[in-house]
């Protein structure tokens, strides 16, 4: 890398706009920074995608100090509220706050491999804490002025620091690190005070050099990864680089050329290069080697920090106004591809990548290349086996000119590599256009057609011409601002031209016939000629593609493999973890480079596109294939085929009733659309059903569909236009029922029924009009009656012309649907439909002269046309061809077929079929539904399988509970029995066959028993509280849950009353136990102090807390005491608590010791044995119950748990099962 360090230079990637940043911290694999603020808030920002991710806002002040811890889900902060606070970023909360510092913090910084976090702070002091234990370990003292930076090496025991005293301070750690790797615990170190000499004289921490040089204070400091060099500035605008080793430390250098404050320095990860910003708002590079300034970029605010990427080349610079993230050269490597051969650049070499095999040999070595000046492309000539590659200046203020290098590559690569001999001249670019001749674009604009041995043959001035690219023998695409145009070299002629600004790259299919003109986030797919056929916007920068061999596109983004058809048809193939180059695709294999040019191959999935593909170029059988064979699902492909107009295709994919119901809609498949219809049974979808298959005349589908809506007025229309009078007949019925008047005195119209009519009309009053009705109708008898009703003053006029109004008698009643014109179906109907699709359907032509098994067409005809007999009696074939029906052979006649068969008149009763209780069993691999239909011993057995389960004797309740709840019995009549029924949680759906028992319990049922329990805990009914937990316990392997989260709160019940019934069983225990002897009173303190450490509720741990504090104090174990009354008070206890706690807490701190020595030690993690009560520190040996969870010494595997009473401890098993999920 360094010989390109000269040609650095920043390229901007992301910028965001916020108050000063005064600290920043890469994630190490995530696209994470961290960005710690004046304002006191914490950011977290995705600089992939450029958006903000998270805010944290707890600190009251500036943020300073801010770091990511390499593994953990954690990061540190340190701020001018004088505290340093731990952070998970998962859980997106602070877990806690470390103390000690009296002013404001400087920085914090994360230890590589030990739990530590150094810090330093304007108190004079830098602080080492161990942030598992949650306690200082070191205090590093001797600084006289602030310390402004402390950081520890990355792989040796040493800390450096910087403070406004002008001094650099190396100190040496070693002590600290032995003594926290000693095995087990010590006491004596323990109650040490940090930073305090011990017994033989050895400190923790001690200063190994201090470096002084500096006129002013020094405001950071940081070790070089691997070399013993030293980089600080200061307040007095230089940077300085101190050397050290074991005995001594000197100044190396000074660089110099900032005009204000050095706020900060750094080393870069690879490169013998420095890093530094300044108040003077600018970012220099300073060469390592040579110490003097490379490049300088300036901003327009004060910079105040600057942090590197740990893997990647990426830094961010923190100012006035927010934080950018850049990068300080280009990573994408030179390279082209050659049929089965991969070329690019590496280290200086030529590389050769065979693809296929992954052969990776270097060709050539190339010459030492010019200040600022990197590879840029590469163009490779099989007929000359030559390359040319180009260098282009990327630096805005270097001096080298972009030049071109042609170099003949050895026919053999089995002799030793070569510094190649090549020819170099300057030009902008060059590409090769013939088999022997090459253009080269010079600092004018003019193109250059040159022989390979570098005359010129052809000058094309042209002017205004950024770049050229190949495409094709005797063609460029020429590149000004803002187009790109195809050129004929020979004729001196543009033949196309394309408005497309910036293009970055080009790249041409395999074919010649479609070219891609990449932008930086956009791509235009033209053809031969620059036709516009699509184009593909994205959001972030594209970065390489490829075509394959049948046409696609396939890019890369910064984190996504994507691909693009000619007619802009796209979609994500994958997702990147980092950003590559693709070189080129063959089959399944995309083979490309990352950005230390290194050759990759991913493996891709190509059905998708294909699929598209096939689509677009009307290749159906190739999409029946697919649609046959392929995993192709989800909602991308189901839009894209309706979109495509192939609504029957995305049929066969679908399995959503509701989505299934639209498609079928929109191709006109009545049929799936009834099915899907009857499954949804919703209103709306009745009625578009009604409506899209009264168009196409199904007027049955019609029919059924008014009648699941009770759209009776409908549906009486529906049988008057089909001729049905007796369904007519029976909606007028139905609609006097109903007592709708309007709806009879309709369906009396229709039927014609006067006599129905004039009874309607009078019956609600109207009697004017049932006379008029009547009496035009010829009902004498009713006229006269409603005449005598009404009287002759108001007897109406009845029209002597009136006639009946009675509709036309149908002709043919229609009970068929009405005809559809016949249309030959299509080549998708049948797949759609759920049927084959036969070899005819995909137009393959039978040929009507076969033979063979078809048999001939002799039809054994005389003259006459009369049937000549053969010898057999059949007028067929000579038994060789066609379909034979040879059915006279004989049977035994004792076959028995294991049916029933009515002979003689004998009745045979049908077999015993198999019963509900025994289809749950069949239907399902829960204990609990086994328990249900009655099979206690498959229940026990599946148990044991999953649980290990031992002693079934506490399930005895619980099982005869779940065994009644199995079935219900309903009274029958006298002297009969009673009728039993199986009632079934899948009732709407399942048939007897397929279904299973209902729930016996519920997951809030056991959350709301749990509560019980933490009140029988709180009232001090101990025994009480264990078997009601035992009892929730018991009862979660007998749960069905629905969800992957009822399963983790199900879990997490199980824990909770196992923590609570091993610190109950082991506090009654306590109580039970002798207190005569100091060892039995030091048994009952160890008790006390292990049941603070169960996982309860803050409300029972704070009694623990009291319990153990006060035991411990009357047994003058003042430091223990003190430990857990400092607990209590972090719980926020009541006030009266409190206020004894602190007694206690003032008067432990006069003399914090332990007249007693106890197996117990709070600050080295360990879990309780459940059976012997004794802690088991960590990574010591353990055994668990497969059930519950509880711990236990390894001398007691085998044993039955003491907690839940029925697994063995120890055993191995699949584990619980309660969600179906887990069955799949």
């Amino acid at each position: 890398y360094n010989e390109y360090k000269s040609y650095l230079r920043m390229l901007e990637k992301f910028q965001t706009k916020s108050a000063r940043v005064k600290g920043i911290s890469f994630h190490t694999t995530r696209p994470w920074v961290l960005a710690s603020l004046h304002s006191g808030i914490i950011q977290l920002w995705d600089y992939r995608m450029r958006t903000l991710i998270d805010k944290f806002d707890e600190h009251d002040g500036p943020v300073r100090g801010i770091h990511f811890h390499n593994t953990q889900p954690l990061f540190v902060s340190g701020g001018d509220d004088y505290k340093i606070k731990i952070w998970n970023y998962k859980q997106r909360r602070c877990l806690f706050t470390m103390l000690g510092h009296l002013d404001y913090i400087r920085t914090t910084f994360f230890h590589d491999e030990h739990p530590w976090v150094v810090s330093c702070s304007d108190d004079q002091t830098i602080r080492i804490w161990n942030w598992q234990s949650r306690s200082c370990i070191s205090v590093l003292t001797g600084h006289n002025h602030y310390v402004m930076c402390a950081q520890f090496h990355p792989k040796q025991d040493l800390v450096v620091s910087a403070s406004l005293d002008q001094t650099v301070r190396v100190w040496d750690i070693t002590g600290l690190r032995r003594k926290r790797a000693q095995p087990g615990s010590t006491d004596a170190f323990r109650t040490q005070t940090p930073g305090q000499i011990d017994l033989f004289g050895h400190s923790d921490a001690v200063v190994k050099h201090v470096l002084e040089g500096h006129d002013r204070g020094v405001n950071w400091v940081q070790f070089h990864p691997t070399q013993p060099l030293v980089i600080s500035g200061a307040d007095d605008r230089q940077v300085k680089l101190w050397r050290y080793n074991e005995a001594r430390a000197w100044e190396v250098d000074t660089c110099r050329g900032h005009y204000n404050n050095v706020s900060n320095v750094l080393f870069h990860p690879r490169l013998d290069v420095i890093l530094s910003n300044s108040e003077d708002k600018s970012i220099r590079l300073w060469d390592l080697n040579k110490r003097n300034c490379i490049s300088t970029f300036r901003g327009e605010d004060r910079y105040w920090c600057i942090a590197s990427h740990p893997q990647l080349n990426l830094f961010a610079a923190g100012h006035d106004n927010g934080m950018i993230i850049f990068k300080l050269e280009r990573e994408r490597p030179a390279s082209c591809v050659h049929e089965g051969t991969l070329y690019f650049i590496k280290d200086r070499f030529l590389r050769k990548y065979t693809l296929g095999s992954g052969k990776d040999v270097a060709v050539i070595q190339l010459k030492q290349s010019d200040s600022n000046c990197q590879p840029s492309t590469l163009s490779y000539n099989p007929a000359e086996n030559s390359i040319i590659i180009t260098y282009r200046n990327s630096s805005k203020n270097g001096s080298g000119s972009p030049y071109y290098e042609m170099y003949g590559l050895p026919r053999s690569s089995d002799n030793e590599v070569q510094i190649g001999e090549g020819k170099r001249m300057k030009a902008i670019a060059a590409v090769w256009i013939a088999r022997n001749r090459y253009a080269a674009l010079d600092s004018a604009g003019n193109i250059h057609v040159k022989s390979s041995s570098h005359e010129t043959v052809k000058k094309l001035e042209l002017g205004n011409v950024d770049t050229i690219y190949y495409s094709g023998t005797g063609t460029l695409l020429i590149r000004n601002q803002d187009s790109i145009s195809l050129y004929d070299v020979q004729q001196k002629l543009v033949l196309a031209t394309l408005k497309m600004p910036k293009v970055a790259r080009v790249i041409w299919s395999t074919d010649m016939q479609f070219v891609a003109v990449v932008c930086k986030r956009t791509i235009a797919i033209c053809d031969r000629r620059l036709a516009l056929k699509s184009t593909i916007h994205e959001t972030v920068k594209i970065k390489s593609a490829a075509w394959n061999t049948k046409g696609v596109l396939i890019y890369t983004t910064a984190n996504h493999l994507k691909y693009s058809l000619h007619n802009g048809d796209s979609g994500i193939i994958r997702t990147l973890d980092m950003p590559i180059y693709i070189m080129t695709i063959k089959d399944t294999s995309v083979y490309c480079l990352d950005r230390e040019s290194k050759p990759i191959v991913l493996q891709i999935d190509p059905t998708e596109f294909k699929f598209k593909l096939a689509l677009v170029d009307k290749k159906y059988d190739e999409v029946l294939h697919m649609v046959r064979s392929a995993n192709l699902y989800g909602q991308a492909i189901i839009a894209y085929l309706q979109q495509k107009g192939y609504p029957e295709v995305a049929l066969h994919f679908v399995k959503d009733p509701k989505t299934r119901f639209n498609l079928a809609i929109e191709c006109g498949n009545i049929e799936v659309a009834m099915t899907a219809a009857q499954q949804l049974d919703d209103v709306a979808v009745w009625n578009k059903l009604s409506e899209i298959a009264l168009q196409q005349g199904n007027h049955q589908v019609v029919e059924i569909a008014y009648q699941r809506t009770k759209n009776f007025e409908k549906l009486s229309f529906l049988y008057l236009i089909t001729g049905n009078m007796d369904k007519l007949r029976k909606m007028q019925k139905i609609a006097e029922q109903r007592n709708n008047v309007n709806s009879h005195f309709q369906n009396t119209l229709y039927t014609g029924d006067v006599a129905e009519r004039v009874k309607i009309l009078r019956n609600v009053g109207q009697l004017g009009l049932a006379y008029v009705c009547a009496k035009a109708h010829g009902l004498e008898e009713e006229a006269e009656s409603l005449a005598v009703q009404l009287g002759s003053d108001q007897l109406p006029e009845v029209n002597p012309n009136a006639h009946l109004l009675k509709p036309p008698v149908p002709i043919c009643k229609s009970d068929q649907n009405w005809p559809l014109l016949t249309v030959s179906q299509g080549i998708f109907d049948k797949v759609a439909q759920g049927e084959g699709v036969s070899a005819l359907d995909a137009g393959i032509d039978v040929d009507v002269d076969a033979e063979g098994c078809w048999g001939d067409d002799d039809l054994n005809l005389d003259d006459d046309g009369e049937v000549v007999e053969d010898e057999f009696g059949s007028a067929g074939g000579d038994g060789e061809g066609g379909w034979d029906d040879e059915d006279d052979i004989e049977l035994p006649a004792d076959l028995d077929l294991g049916v029933s068969v009515v002979t003689g008149g004998t009745y045979t009763p049908p077999a015993i079929g198999s019963s509900t209780a025994k289809m749950w069993a069949n239907n399902s691999q829960f204990a609990v539904d086994h328990l249900l239909a009655g099979q206690v011993d498959t229940a026990m057995r599946l148990m044991q399988d999953q649980v290990a389960a031992k002693d079934f004797s506490a399930y005895k309740s619980l099982f005869m509970a779940v065994v009644s709840r199995g079935r219900v019995c309903l009274p029958g009549l006298p002297c009969l029995p009673p009728i039993t029924a199986y009632p079934a949680r899948n009732w709407r759906e399942a048939s007897p066959k397929n279904s299973l028992p209902t729930k016996f319990l519920r997951l809030n049922d056991l959350v709301e028993e749990l509560q019980v329990g933490y009140q029988l805990t709180s009232q001090g009914k101990f025994q009480d509280a264990v078997n009601k937990l035992h009892n929730i316990l018991l009862s979660v392997p007998l749960l069905i849950v629905d969800s992957k989260e009822e399963m983790v709160e199900a879990q997490q019940l199980m824990g909770i009353c196992r923590e609570y019934i091993l610190g109950l069983q082991m506090e009654i225990f306590r109580k039970d136990l002798p207190k005569k002897t100091i060892d039995d009173q030091i048994r009952v303190c160890e008790l006390a102090a292990y049941f603070t450490h169960c996982n309860l509720q803050p409300m029972h741990l704070i009694l623990t807390l009291r319990n153990a504090a006060n035991l411990l104090f009357k047994f003058q174990n003042f430091k223990s005491a003190h430990s857990f009354a400092k607990r209590l008070l972090d719980l926020g206890p009541s006030a009266q608590i409190a206020a004894k706690m602190r007694k206690i807490v003032a008067a432990c701190e006069r003399n914090l010791t332990d007249e007693h020595r106890m197996n117990y030690d709070e600050f080295n993690p360990f879990v309780i044995c459940a059976q012997s009560y004794r802690p088991i520190y960590r990574g010591k040996p353990v055994e668990k119950c497969p059930l519950c969870g509880a711990s236990y010494s390894p001398e007691l595997k085998g044993v039955t748990c003491s907690i839940c009473k029925v697994s063995e401890v120890g055993k191995d098993c699949i584990g619980l099962r309660i969600y179906p999920g887990m069955f799949r």
